[in-house]
């Protein structure tokens, strides 16, 4: 392993490190009830907050959780089940329809507490009336495929169910509500965090409509009569909301770490979309310039970033949108001599493959083309997991049981 691939690993387990659930509670529990404490929850992170939340209250507690297939921990009292991500399937269903009668069982006395991280909205699917499961694939398919950015994909998910949108929360009504979260979402929003939810949605269904449409998704006739109907009236009371990690705080720890490696860290921001490659080149330029000039900071230096790229799907391979992004980025770093950068999201899952994301240094090029690797043609083919995975470069950590988006360093000397 040379010195910048320990490096931009280390940087990646300090976020994936300030990421996780484990001692986020304690500062922020509520008083036990009279009666029960319920505890529901969904995403990637679901059955890690479940265990740590278990190890700091201290109470009696009940509950499920529904995560990603892989990602559950052991739990004592409360129940961590598993379904697909990113395309809903029957177990995500069935814990849905689970979940909101856990809600619908809470009473007066009752302390609900709502564990909710990334994912939560391909795991907590409960159509809106008038729509199948089928239906929802069917849609989530093609927003995947869109290059939509997640805040208009998360505005569809809530229009299209029955459980999002506040609509959990409507169901905990008159039981005390606390939700805690993991943000995997730019701007920490509490209502695009699993597509909301316990958090009141407000969003016309006019704009979802024309949302779908401006990103080219199908909307049938049922699909709209669905999405209009859907309309939360009543005020929902969305009880105490707890954001305990966060992309900013993953990055903070990133930076803290780099100085104690000696460099010079820059953050970025914590909130950057776009397509994948696009955002390469931006951040190669500003990786230029700090190689170049010392400028927006001096060498040895990190830009670190995240924040969730997005992939628009026109060939056929495998793809991850970390993957793209870093390929993307060699292709607009060729020539330069002193650079090193990593890409992974930080629930250890680069899109639907087996790799947290990969890495890249300046003899990168020079491997691909000793070995014949047609760099653009993958990158054209949407297959920088097959180039990444031919050379070597992938990072592979399993799941992290957590999550707050994409992680993005760049090393410079």
């Amino acid at each position: 392993m040379t010195r910048d691939e320990h490096i931009l690993r280390e940087l990646f387990a300090a976020a994936s490190a300030a990421a996780s659930p484990d001692g986020k509670f304690a500062t922020r529990l509520p008083a036990a009830p009279k009666g029960r404490t319920i505890v529901i929850g969904a995403g990637k992170a679901a059955g890690s907050m479940a265990r740590a939340f278990e190890a700091e209250w201290g109470h009696p507690c009940e509950g499920l959780v529904v995560t990603r297939y892989g990602h559950a921990a052991p739990t004592r009292q409360i129940e961590v089940v598993e379904a697909a991500h990113p395309v809903p399937d029957e177990a995500g269903l069935r814990a849905a329809e689970r979940i909101l009668a856990l809600a619908h069982s809470a009473g007066p006395d009752d302390l609900v507490v709502c564990l909710m991280s990334g994912g939560a909205s391909s795991l907590l699917t409960l159509p809106a009336p008038g729509l199948t499961l089928a239906d929802k694939q069917e849609i989530n398919r093609d927003l995947l495929k869109s290059g939509a950015p997640i805040t208009v994909m998360n505005r569809a998910r809530r229009a299209l169910s029955s459980i999002k949108g506040g609509r959990l929360a409507a169901a905990v009504a008159p039981a005390r509500l606390v939700t805690y979260i993991i943000s995997d979402v730019p701007g920490d929003d509490p209502a695009v965090v699993g597509s909301g939810p316990t958090i009141p949605d407000v969003t016309d269904p006019e704009t979802v409509l024309q949302e779908l449409r401006a990103y080219g998704i199908p909307v049938s006739a049922k699909i709209e009569a669905a999405i209009r109907a859907n309309i939360v009236v009543d005020e929902i009371p969305p009880g105490d909301v707890h954001m305990i990690a966060t992309p900013r705080s993953a990055l903070v720890a990133a930076a803290g770490r780099a100085r104690e490696l000696g460099l010079n860290p820059l953050v970025l921001g914590d909130a950057i979309e776009g397509e994948a490659r696009e955002v390469a080149t931006v951040m190669a330029g500003i990786a230029r310039s700090a190689a170049l000039y010392d400028d927006p900071v001096a060498k040895p230096c990190v830009l670190l970033s995240g924040g969730e790229t997005t992939v628009t799907v026109r060939g056929k391979g495998r793809g991850g949108r970390n993957a793209e992004f870093l390929l993307a980025l060699a292709l607009a770093l060729r020539g330069e001599k002193s650079f090193a950068a990593l890409a992974c999201d930080t629930d250890g899952i680069d899109g639907s493959e087996d790799n947290a994301g990969a890495w890249i240094d300046a003899a990168f090029i020079q491997d691909a083309y000793d070995k014949g690797i047609d760099l653009p043609g993958y990158l054209a083919n949407n297959d920088a997991y097959s180039a990444f995975a031919a050379l070597g470069r992938l990072i592979v950590t399993g799941p992290t049981l957590t999550n707050v988006n994409d992680f993005r360093a760049i090393v410079i000397r």
